[in-house]
């Protein structure tokens, strides 16, 4: 067992009321274990520890290190800092997180982390934990190449790591699957610590483990849930009585002060495709409504104000389509797109003017299939967010099969042009882009209750290898372009559940 301070030096901290946990799991050796077990690629139920008290747990990724910037493979090695563009995102997200409460910060020891954590955290005097088993992927011979002296110096091997993370090997170490351990290990730190407002400062791949694993997914998503420098994730943790183990909700992922729809590079490979999910904004007397039996029901002043917010973002990429349904609310955000990006040329983000398509596409509305449901049996105030666990199981199986019918229609529509950069913006029920999101990473109707929309949002699916490829998640739930408008990153979902 490596001791959490025998690799690091830490930096000067403000906040002297920190203290250290050493790792579970052996930095060097054989591994003993990866060896007998599978990939664990497969999507998988967690098995979390119990908690009596609901928890958000908000994820942070260091800022951009020297290694970043040079494209240097950083494994668990501690030689890279923060450059100034790091140090800069940093302070970025400290600004975003400056209001929220915190109970407790866990972060890495590695030193671009640990600098990225003394800038978030300030000068509060909160308890920081410094876990060493937050550090990033152990990579062994890996560690310090270049990424083309990878490939040369270890070519099948380099080349596996690229397209086979999950069975990748290298110095008789399974690097991908031991990090999955690892985060399992740390969630059961986390989720034993009594507080309800938590943050980890981590990297890249640990984050993504750490997320991937707490709603039950295993190895093989790996690199199909995107952690940007400086990016912002936010897991729910709901108690639960049945079987103890917590109720996990994504509320939000990979949140950034940089513009989500900018394509680059996705999971280490450059993508030139997405399908942009925008949420319509807030509804008309929706007090009155019965959530989610809306009917035809059209924008709010609110609303629309955050539908214009999403338009004004959309104009930093080409909107070539945007696919909608004949319901008001739907239809008056895309027109709210369509017009901005027909006005590009005189807002001075184009050229010309822009054309976009809007095509109406029957297989997204779902509200025949909402008409179904026993309405007292749904009490979204009370079961928020497992509201979807009250449909039953014959309408959430009708919603997804519909969703998966116009899944296949848009990775058509995406297809349908060739064109770099090619995006298809879709603006549909919430509930809708949350199956989407779940059929971009081949889940089951049962993953939906692990995703949250809000009203206004942006999520963003990539597809590096084309839409006949494997989809990755850029971000979900992104609400930094509506301003004043957008709620805390550190909200609870439900405020003192408990059991």
């Amino acid at each position: 067992m490596i001791s959490a301070i025998s690799s690091f030096t830490f930096s000067p901290f403000a906040n002297p009321n920190f203290s250290r946990i050493n790792s579970s799991s052996k930095h060097r050796g054989k591994s003993t274990t990866a060896r007998s077990s599978s990939s664990s690629s497969s999507a998988t139920p967690a098995k979390l520890p119990a908690i009596r008290v609901a928890k958000r747990v908000v994820l942070v990724r260091h800022g951009q290190s020297t290694w970043n910037a040079e494209g240097r493979i950083q494994g668990s090695s501690d030689f890279s800092v923060l450059t100034d563009k790091g140090e800069a995102q940093a302070l970025t997200s400290r600004q975003m997180l400056i209001e929220e409460s915190f109970d407790v910060c866990f972060a890495s020891p590695l030193s671009r982390a640990l600098r990225t954590t003394e800038i978030i955290w300030g000068n509060r005097e909160r308890e920081m934990i410094l876990d060493y088993d937050l550090r990033e992927i152990d990579l062994y011979s890996f560690q310090g190449l270049l990424k083309h002296e990878g490939k040369e110096k270890f070519g099948d091997a380099y080349r596996q790591w690229q397209v086979d993370a999950p069975n990748f090997v290298i110095d008789d170490h399974y690097p991908v699957r031991e990090l999955w351990a690892r985060a399992r290990s740390c969630w059961n730190r986390i989720l034993a610590h009594d507080s309800k407002s938590v943050l980890v400062v981590a990297h890249n791949a640990v984050n993504q483990a750490l997320i991937a694993s707490s709603i039950g997914l295993g190895t093989g998503y790996f690199r199909r849930i995107l952690q940007s420098n400086c990016g912002v994730s936010a897991l729910d943790f709901i108690p639960r009585a049945a079987d103890g183990s917590p109720h996990v909700c994504l509320n939000r992922l990979n949140q950034t002060q940089n513009l989500p729809i900018v394509t680059g590079s996705s999971g280490g490979r450059n993508t030139s495709q997405q399908i942009i999910l925008v949420c319509r904004g807030s509804l008309n007397n929706v007090a009155e409504v019965n959530y989610p039996l809306l009917g035809d029901v059209p924008l709010s002043m609110l609303g629309v104000i955050q539908s214009q917010k999403a338009a004004e973002l959309l104009l930093d990429v080409r909107v070539d389509t945007v696919v909608t349904t004949p319901r008001k609310a739907m239809t008056e955000t895309a027109d709210i797109i369509s017009k901005l990006q027909g006005a590009a040329d005189c807002l001075v983000a184009d050229y010309v003017p822009r054309h976009v398509d809007i095509k109406h596409m029957d297989v997204l509305d779902v509200e025949n299939i909402f008409m179904q449901i026993n309405r007292s049996r749904i009490d979204v105030t009370t079961v928020y967010p497992t509201w979807l666990e009250g449909f039953g199981d014959e309408v959430l199986g009708a919603l997804w099969d519909q969703s998966k019918k116009a899944w296949h229609s848009l990775l058509e529509e995406l297809q349908s042009v060739s064109r770099p950069g090619r995006n298809v913006v879709v603006v549909c029920h919430p509930v809708v882009h949350i199956a989407l999101i779940a059929h971009c990473l081949n889940l089951t109707k049962e993953w939906m209750s692990s995703f949250h929309l809000d009203d206004g949002s942006i999520s963003v699916l990539d597809f590096p290898d084309g839409p006949s490829g494997k989809g990755a998640v850029r971000c979900t739930n992104y609400t930094a372009h509506l301003g004043r408008w957008s709620i805390p990153i550190t909200k609870p979902t439900s405020d003192e559940l408990e059991v």
